[in-house]
């Protein structure tokens, strides 16, 4: 049994002194008031990193948070916290996000405000020395927004592309289009959910993590950091590759088994093993370094006993911007704007408009419109069909411009192949669906005298007239047509705009009524 030396002093935790049992119970009631004003924000947060398979490592980001203070709770406690008006700051920063948030209908603003509320309040009510002491904690928080799922079309493309070129080394015939690689096995998609997004933003959240708590030198953290992205996206694109090739020598059944079982925790651990195997002999902090260094600890804990403002004029600062976007909120929304009550498409010269009966189904999704109409001209035997969605306003989840929303409905059997040529005042895309069955869309979304195909341009006009809480319709109008053989139909479709007097001529006539 290993023996006590007689000269050891043991270390007793040094208690709380009665600054920090104050300063912690103003910060508890503070949260407590700010995720009960914006409980409905906290709540889709929560839920969010419940239910979506991308963002399910968040549920551990709170408890990485309480980690992470404890390990420097002694150097903490040797600090006088105070308050301090600059914390403010960040909370009024976190009013107007909230604030152009609720405004522009933008989820990602409110939750990122919402974390910008909690951040801020700790500056305000802890002080600059704790807050330096917590710089690290408190920046890692921002993992507890859920973002990143905006990468999805661009992970695609990038898997696609190295899986064709793996295939190219091992001597695979393949043809690329989009996301879409073909083989003499099969047509393969890098759907959505093989993007590797999931395991990229995890593996980011981890090695900000590791950069901190296994190093000391800025060149290693974000070198561990750098590699905490791009292997899962190489691997990724291996994956991808890995299967099409089973699926070539062993055949689909096979493949899709193999993936099944691979795909998922597996394929993160391995990724997270290999991650940690590269950066392991490169860690420079030992498990037994304190995570202040001594000096600044010493210099935080002097700096801290100088004279401190008094709290309550910063308290009350903290409330007046808590209580700012809810009083903003309980104004409402502007009036209804008018729109027509035709159900029909405008006539097209030169067009014969007829019942929409496609040779594969395709409907657009317009979730909270009051109104869709669609219909298809025919000229010469060639097809467009013309759809267009119509609000008397925007607000959650009747966003013109929101996730799903338009020609590929993400519950839907059709899949994005690729972005096509530019077109004026909207976007061009290529679909497929069931049969091979392909194609080309135009989309235009309208809201007052914006017409565009940027998502971006549609939320600032949108965010404008909710702030003015002016009334404002908004379109979505869609003109697309399936492709015939391997021809692209855009000919097509600008041949019907052209005759309808240009896109803007269009939605004022469908917005009219006529």
């Amino acid at each position: 049994m290993a023996s006590v030396a007689a000269d050891a002093v043991p270390v007793t935790p040094q208690p709380l002194s009665a600054a920090w049992r104050s300063a912690l119970i103003r910060l508890g009631i503070a949260w407590a008031v700010i995720v009960l004003v914006f409980v409905r924000d906290a709540a889709d947060m929560v839920m969010i990193w419940w239910d979506s398979s991308t963002f399910n490592h968040i549920l551990l980001i709170p408890f990485i948070l309480g980690w992470l203070v404890l390990q420097r709770q002694d150097e903490l406690k040797r600090i006088v916290p105070s308050a301090w008006w600059p914390g403010l700051v960040v909370m009024a920063a976190a009013a107007t996000g909230w604030v152009l948030g609720e405004a522009a209908g933008v989820a990602l603003a409110r939750h990122l405000a919402l974390v910008m509320f909690l951040q801020g309040s700790t500056l305000a009510l802890l002080g600059p020395q704790v807050a330096r002491a917590l710089l690290f904690p408190l920046a890692y928080a921002f993992f507890l927004v859920p973002v990143g799922e905006e990468l999805v079309p661009r992970l695609q493309v990038i898997t696609a592309d190295i899986s064709m070129a793996l295939l190219g080394m091992t001597g695979i015939p393949a043809h690329i289009e989009g996301v879409f690689i073909s083989t003499p096995t099969a047509l393969f998609r890098v759907a959505e959910a093989c993007s590797g997004v999931k395991f990229l933003i995890a593996m980011f959240a981890y090695g900000v993590l590791v950069a901190n708590v296994c190093f000391k030198s800025w060149p290693r953290r974000i070198g561990i950091v750098a590699l905490a992205i791009v292997v899962p996206v190489l691997a990724n694109g291996v994956r991808a590759f890995g299967t099409i090739y089973i699926a070539h020598h062993h055949g689909l059944d096979f493949a899709a088994g193999f993936d099944h079982i691979f795909y998922g925790w597996v394929f993160f651990a391995l990724v997270l093993l290999l991650v940690m195997a590269i950066g392991w002999r490169f860690f420079d902090r030992q498990v037994s370094d304190p995570f202040i260094e001594p000096a600044l600890a010493e210099q935080l804990a002097l700096k801290s006993r100088l004279a401190a403002p008094p709290v309550r004029p910063v308290l009350a600062g903290a409330a007046l911007l808590i209580a700012a976007p809810l009083a903003w909120s309980l104004a409402g929304l502007p009036a209804p704007a008018a729109i027509p009550v035709s159900d029909t498409l405008p006539d097209i010269s030169g067009w014969q408009r007829q019942a929409y009966a496609p040779s594969v189904a395709w409907t657009p999704r317009a979730d909270g419109s009051n109104r869709t109409v669609i219909a298809t001209y025919v000229r010469d035997g060639r097809r467009v069909d013309v759809f267009a969605a119509l609000y008397d306003g925007q607000s959650e989840g009747r966003e013109i411009t929101g996730y799903g929303q338009g020609a590929l409905d993400p519950d839907g059997d059709w899949s994005w192949v690729e972005q096509g040529p530019p077109l004026a005042d909207g976007r061009f895309d290529i679909i497929t669906g069931t049969g091979r069955v392909v194609r080309d869309v135009a989309t235009y979304y309208r809201t007052g005298d914006v017409q565009t195909g940027s998502n971006l341009a549609i939320r600032l006009e949108s965010l404008k007239a909710r702030l003015l809480r002016r009334p404002q319709s908004a379109m979505i109008l869609i003109v697309s047509a399936e492709r015939s053989g391997d021809g692209s139909a855009r000919g097509t479709l600008d041949a019907l705009i052209a005759d309808a007097g240009g896109p803007r001529k269009l939605a004022d006539a469908v917005l009219a009524g006529r």
